[in-house]
């Protein structure tokens, strides 16, 4: 089976940066799809983050807003989540994920899911 690959993650002090990178080659074949990015930490439901479909449709969810941007290298179909202004409740395992064209960022619409990747915001 196709699979998602996550990388970037890591220990980072508030105030700090990461990229997240999602190799969504393998799925490829899929003309028209929407590649998002969740995060789930320990204890708590499983969130959207951001999301990006193949029409460059893009959303995020108010807390992230201005802090994380999401982008995509449709040639190669890669989509990159770069983190700013990083805070300790940005803490979780960070997950990309695949679904269809009009998902919104209800994990339900989407069928294909990386492994993850922590994302520690800690001083």
């Amino acid at each position: 089976q196709p699979q998602l690959v996550e990388s970037g993650g890591g220990l980072v002090q508030p105030g700090g940066s990461l990229r997240l990178s999602c190799d969504a080659s393998q799925y490829s074949y899929v003309d028209y799809h929407t590649i998002a990015w969740f995060r789930q930490a320990p204890g708590k439901e499983r969130e959207g983050v951001s999301s990006i479909n193949t029409e460059g449709k893009i959303q995020y969810i108010d807390s992230v807003k201005g802090r994380f941007t999401i982008s995509r290298d449709s040639a190669k179909n890669i989509v990159d989540l770069q983190m700013n202004t990083l805070k300790p409740e940005d803490t979780a395992v960070y997950y990309c994920a695949l679904g269809w064209l009009g998902a919104t960022m209800r994990k339900d619409d989407y069928t294909y899911w990386g492994q993850g990747t922590q994302v520690t915001v800690s001083s």
